[in-house]
């Protein structure tokens, strides 16, 4: 058939067998149909068209393909670096030309940088994807479900073996890795051991043992690999031994090599047990298989063993029988490790759990294993050494073997008065390290839940200086803890850095159902007098005096095992504890008060859950990605934010269908996730991985900037206008990181943003995209008009109507810019009687006319008696200029017919010899009541004015 190659789906990697170019058109395909299949250890003779055994030295599976001979690629196998996404500048895909898969011999292993890479299989690393698809013939992926699709993480120092069935005709298959750096950690490897493929018709001939191996019969489906001290070639049927005198080989050698010299590097110090006598000292032993030599210049010899020592006292719970060994104590008892065991008072009873702080032997619950993926030189080597007052990691076989401790704790049984409810704490582990590095060694705590998946919980780098750390545990469950300390994470087949060491000092688990007793605690006791037998207490119960006693109203119970009233811390502010007093939460309503002004907040309209994707963001090398942040701001149980991965893993799909719990998911009052697009690494879906609790504990809501040690950071987000102030939400997560040693801190501003919807938009601060500026404290904004206070009466006006008909209208409208909701509502239009407009008129108008006429009358009067005064005013000057020339008169008088004028109101008397002022003076007394009279002044000089 025809296969046109022009099309796009050709240009991702090879996918047809001849390679199809671009403008290539493949003509005939000539397809045999194959009936039969030669058995394992045979293969078909072209020939003779029969099935033949193979020779001694090689080997067939007959119908299958195995790929396990890593020394190079295979032919067939190829490896393409690809970087689908640009960076932020555009940058091509030339940063990744040498990414590639690395042949190590005994397995392959994938690119260490972002690059995403096809082939390869393993570690569990949250900064790594690895998925495994097929394709046909036609460039079309086969339909495969997400257990195929994602392959199953293994925990340190384990292989895991991945099955998919193929379908008839071509299958392409891809392994692909795509690295995921932010921050300063290296992405971990794929490591892929072999590939076998069955179901091919036949095998057109025998492949040759690889070095190392061999085959000594013929007819052989597999290559058995060659003894320690022995070696083989390409092809071998058998294996030669070495000169074990000056030569040595590790197990499936291909060649021998020259034993060197014994150094400091070839032994390790061990503590012996204790004696019959009690007593322990400190010796030394030489690395399992010796391979070096002693009876040579320059070589090490063992150093000699310590004095005898007493041997440490047994572990808290343990017990001395004056025997050489310690023995636990007998259920409800207790001991110190020091004394006999003893038996718990009443109204009390043991405090069950681990306690190791002596390491003269290894715990009967402890383990200690070596592994490396790359060889087999470590298998049966202890991983860590006691070492009297702490465990120690051992020497192993090279520098990049994982030296395994591991923990096995059955379940956990809290104390019998601990009451139950949301968030408890079935039980917790502690345990105290320290770390010497010259190397980049790493030190990884990890657990593994009813041996189901294990995931690393912390881990640490480099040196470190003596301290603790805590772990707590929220589900009752069959749990794994592991540590696995790795001195470098280079391949390496030597052992060099052996001064790097890690040591853990102290170990303790609280309330394992297992473990032993190192003391008592009280418990609540019947009620009845003669009570004696402890009885558990209601959930949201404290024990005090022997009784249980409920938590008071907004208080919630220690998460730590406290007796008494100071069991029950109240909850913060604006906060109010559940039922069971197990956590507080904020039932959405606010209330703040200042300067006799009072605002009430709801804060329920904004949603159960907040979402907020920021970014783009680059790595380093320009993959792009987001930050998925979930926010549950308010309400109890059934308000909580889940993040959840899309990238399935096996054991936790099986978990789910067990338990009914969400794969992979987080469930939190604040959770992060890590998105990549699918458009940026190739995928053929987003994938949502690295889901993290930002926050499981509420702290409180109020306007101050600190809560509990908490900080806002106002300057993150500037505010245009305070009118309204902020209220910052305070959380918590009780879990530590290695980067936080007192857990990550979280703070939601609410601000008051009549333009937003009432969903309104989270954003993060501008300088710290990531949400957080130190990695610990994460600020988030939440502008709504949701955020706004509860409106009141002082949040609107009244305006006034105009009067018609008789009747006026009030009405109400809200003070702009409105910045409240809810609350009261508008009041309704009010209707009032009022006097008609055209009434006030015409009273107007007439109260204008009567004054107008009032005021003109008044005004003629006045100018009226104004003439007349002006009159007199002017005679009575012109008089005083002159004198009288009246003849045979003394004075000048009233004239006749003027006496009555003006009513007699003005009687003026002259005389020539009265001066103006007094005339002026006569004038101004008059009308005072009296009756006058003219009197005569005569005066030679001037005449003058008389008033009577």
């Amino acid at each position: 058939r025809t296969r046109d190659c022009t099309d796009a789906s050709c240009t991702e990697m090879q996918c047809l067998i001849p390679r199809c170019h671009s403008g290539a058109r493949v003509s005939f395909w000539l397809w045999f149909l194959c009936t039969f299949s030669c058995e394992a250890g045979e293969f078909l003779e072209m020939s003779a068209q029969e099935c033949t055994q193979c020779a001694a030295g090689t080997y067939s599976l007959g119908s299958g393909i195995r790929f396990d001979d890593w020394e190079t690629i295979p032919s067939g196998f190829s490896s393409l670096a690809t970087y689908l996404d640009n960076g932020p500048h555009g940058d091509d895909s030339s940063t990744c030309n040498s990414s590639t898969w690395f042949p190590q011999g005994s397995y392959l292993e994938s690119n260490r940088d972002e690059c995403t890479v096809s082939l390869i299989y393993a570690y569990p690393d949250g900064n790594l994807f690895f998925e495994f698809f097929i394709q046909n013939d036609q460039c079309q992926e086969m339909d495969q479900t997400a257990d195929k699709k994602w392959l199953k993480l293994t925990s340190h120092g384990e292989w895991a073996t991945h099955t998919v069935n193929l379908k008839s005709g071509t299958n392409i298959l891809y392994w692909r890795t795509a690295g995921i750096l932010i921050g300063a950690k290296v992405v971990k490897p794929v490591l892929l051991k072999n590939v076998h493929i069955e179901g091919v018709a036949y095998a057109s001939e025998c492949f040759p043992c690889k070095p190392g191996t061999f085959s000594q019969t013929p007819g052989s489906s597999s290559c058995q690999p060659c003894p320690r001290d022995t070696h083989s070639g390409h092809g071998a049927s058998s294996c030669t031994p070495c000169n074990t005198t000056t030569l040595y080989a590790p197990e499936g050698s291909a060649e021998c090599k020259a034993r060197p010299p014994c150094s400091k590097k070839d032994y390790f110090q061990i503590h012996t047990p204790c004696d019959l006598e009690g007593k322990t000292q400190v010796t030394y032993r030489w690395v399992e298989p010796q391979i070096c030599l002693v009876d040579v210049a320059g070589a090490e010899t063992l150093p000699p063993s310590g004095d005898r020592e007493p041997c440490p006292p047994c572990n808290p719970g343990f017990y001395n029988n004056d025997t050489a060994t310690c023995s636990p104590c007998p259920p409800g008892t207790f001991s110190d490790g020091v004394k006999a065991c003893e038996s718990c008072p009443a109204g009390t009873e043991p405090a069950v759990g681990y306690q190791y702080k002596w390491w003269n032997v290894l715990p009967a619950s402890m383990k200690t294993s070596c592994f490396n993926v790359g060889n087999s030189k470590c298998d049966g080597m202890n991983g860590w050494e006691v070492a009297g007052d702490h465990i120690r990691s051992g020497a192993g076989g090279s520098d990049n073997d994982y030296l395994i401790l591991n923990l096995h704790v059955p379940g956990f049984k809290p104390p019998t008065s601990a009451t139950g409810g949301a968030g408890t704490e079935f039980g917790r582990i502690s345990f105290e390290f320290e770390m010497v590095c010259s190397a980049d060694c790493e030190l990884y705590f990890m657990m593994d839940v009813n041996r189901k998946s294990t995931r690393v919980v912390a881990s640490w780098e480099g040196s470190k200086v003596r301290q603790s750390y805590t772990h707590i545990m929220t589900k009752n469950a069959s749990v794994s803890y592991t540590w696995a300390f790795q001195r470098t994470n280079q391949a390496s087949d030597v052992r060099q850095n052996v001064n790097n060491v890690a040591s853990i000092y102290s170990i303790s688990v609280s309330n394992a159902v297992d473990g032993v007793s190192s003391e008592c605690q009280t418990c609540a006791l019947l009620s009845q007098p003669s009570g004696s037998l402890c009885v558990p207490c209601p959930p949201g119960h404290y024990i005090h005096t022997s009784q249980c006693t409920e938590c008071p109203p907004n208080t919630h119970l220690t998460s730590h095992s406290t007796l008494g009233p100071e069991a029950c811390k109240p909850c913060g502010p604006s906060s109010k504890s559940n039922k069971e007093h197990s956590r507080c939460y904020s039932d959405c309503v606010f209330s703040y008060s200042e300067n006799n002004v009072s605002l009430s907040f709801d804060y329920s309209s904004l949603g159960s859950v907040g979402t907020l994707m920021n970014g783009p963001s680059f790595t380093t090398k320009g993959t792009k990605y987001y930050h998925l942040f979930n926010i549950s701001l308010c309400g109890g149980e059934g308000r909580r934010a889940v993040c959840t991965d899309n990238v399935t893993d096996l054991s936790s799909a099986d978990s789910q269908k067990e338990t009914g719990e969400p794969a992979n998911a987080v469930e939190t009052l604040i959770c992060q996730s890590t998105i990549i697009p699918s458009s940026g690494r190739g995928f053929h879906t987003a994938l949502s991985s690295q889901s993290i609790s930002l926050a499981d504990t509420f702290l409180g809501a109020t306007v101050a900037l600190t809560l509990d040690g908490v900080k806002a950071r106002p300057d993150l987000f500037p505010q245009t206008t305070n009118k309204v102030p902020d209220v910052n939400f305070f959380y918590r997560s009780l879990e530590v990181t290695s980067s936080c040693d007192k857990g990550r801190n979280v703070v939601v501003t609410l601000r008051c943003n009549p333009d937003r919807g009432t969903q309104g938009e989270l954003t993060v601060p501008s300088q710290c995209p990531a949400g957080t500026c130190d990695g610990c404290t994460f600020h988030f904004l939440w502008e709504s008009s949701g955020a706004c206070p509860q409106c009141t009466s002082t949040n609107y006006h009244q305006i006034e109507g105009a009067c018609k008909g008789g009747l006026q209208d009030t009405l109400y409208v809200w003070t702009e810019p409105k910045r409240c909701v809810g609350g009261v509502s508008l009041p309704e239009k009010k209707t009032w009687p009022c006097e008609s407009m055209d009434f006030l008129v015409k009273m107007g108008a007439t109260i204008g006319a009567f004054t107008a006429a009032l005021l003109f009358s008044i005004t003629c009067y006045f100018w009226k008696k104004n003439k007349r005064l002006e009159f007199k005013y002017s005679k009575l000057v012109m008089s005083s200029n002159k004198e009288c020339e009246l003849p045979g008169a003394d004075s000048c008088a009233v004239m006749e017919g003027e006496e009555n004028e003006g009513e007699m109101e003005d009687e003026v008397v002259y005389s020539k010899k009265t001066s103006l002022i007094r005339k002026l003076k006569a004038i101004a007394s008059r009308g005072n009541g009296r009756s006058y009279e003219n009197v005569q002044l005569n005066s030679s000089q001037s005449n003058g004015l008389v008033w009577g």
